[in-house]
């Protein structure tokens, strides 16, 4: 599936208020690279927001450091752990902006980044690009996200049925997003939410252009490599992956506008097929799966043949 051209913005830069939303936990080693790369922007951010989670290492001290040297930049420290989701999910209420960009603590953003993604919006209320996976000593992986999945245009919601490869460390997004998507779901990752979210109300543009240098390190809240990172965590139990799949689909449906009248019928279905392994329920999932497998497995690098294969799969299990 090919990504639908962007036509740069001809605009007035002075006039753009962008925030940009950082989470910290435990980043010192990197995170002066990346905050000198956020400053360094084409584009300047109105506001950066550092919102540390509870750090034990030097990460405060460092984000005062800059708070107090760069007055568009507010460091606020949470009393107690809330995770990373619920840390985004603070600092885009704190945002003040028309437009938020996410970043996380250890990467490194190109100079024009801000700026390529803001003339490449438009109407759209949210925008992505690829990255560049770098190591913890800067050294360029020559891999890019693109190379591990597809990176496309999302233009239907149901392009996130199960999953998608819009990472959040690439956003911009206006912020409107925000109140459509709060609060948000500990079942799924904040940049899933607004993806999906987002893909609910208008297509998600894609910008085909590395713009961050994406670390890769053993302490990635999430990486590039992600059988990795599953290798390194407990496995849950069948029954819990199930549930978490019955609990997933059921919250994608009752999101999706009633506006989207076949979308929202089929994440009915396939929610409804959820609930057992009945023959009923297992022909029907597998027959929807098949009949929308071109938008439901967009973004993985499939063939005609194995994407047929996965839906054939499907008529036995409801994880993935």
């Amino acid at each position: 599936m090919s990504s639908q051209k962007i036509i740069p913005m001809q605009i007035d830069l002075a006039n753009v208020n962008i925030s940009v939303v950082m989470a910290t936990y435990n980043g010192e080693h990197f995170l002066r690279k990346q905050l000198d790369s956020i400053l360094a922007q084409t584009l300047q951010p109105r506001e950066i927001i550092i919102i540390d989670d509870c750090s034990k290492d030097g990460t405060a001290a460092i984000a005062n450091e800059y708070a107090e040297t760069h007055q568009q930049i507010r460091f606020v420290a949470n009393e107690f752990n809330l995770g990373y989701i619920g840390n985004f999910e603070k600092g885009m209420l704190l945002a003040t902006g028309d437009f938020i960009a996410l970043s996380d603590q250890d990467d490194i953003w190109i100079a024009e980044k801000l700026e390529k993604l803001y003339r490449g919006i438009g109407g759209h209320l949210l925008i992505y690009s690829d990255s560049e996976l770098i190591d913890e000593n800067d050294a360029i992986l020559h891999k890019k996200m693109s190379d591990i999945k597809n990176q496309i245009a999302y233009n239907n919601c149901l392009m996130y049925t199960i999953g998608a490869w819009a990472p959040g460390h690439t956003f911009l997004f206006k912020k409107e997003l925000v109140k459509r998507c709060i609060p948000f779901p500990a079942i799924v990752t904040h940049d899933f939410w607004l993806g999906f979210v987002a893909t609910c109300y208008s297509p998600i543009q894609y910008l085909p252009e590395p713009l961050v240098q994406y670390r890769q390190h053993h302490f990635n809240a999430i990486g590039a490599d992600t059988h990795a990172k599953k290798m390194d965590q407990e496995k849950p139990s069948k029954e819990a992956k199930q549930e978490k799949s019955r609990k997933r689909m059921r919250m994608l449906y009752e999101k999706c506008p009633s506006e989207l009248v076949e979308q929202k019928q089929v994440l009915k279905t396939i929610s409804d097929s959820y609930q057992s392994y009945s023959l009923k329920n297992n022909l029907t999932r597998m027959i929807v799966f098949f009949k929308y497998r071109n938008l439901i497995l967009a973004y993985k690098r499939k063939s005609a043949f194995m994407k047929m294969l996965f839906c054939l799969k499907m008529f036995f299990k409801i994880d993935y």
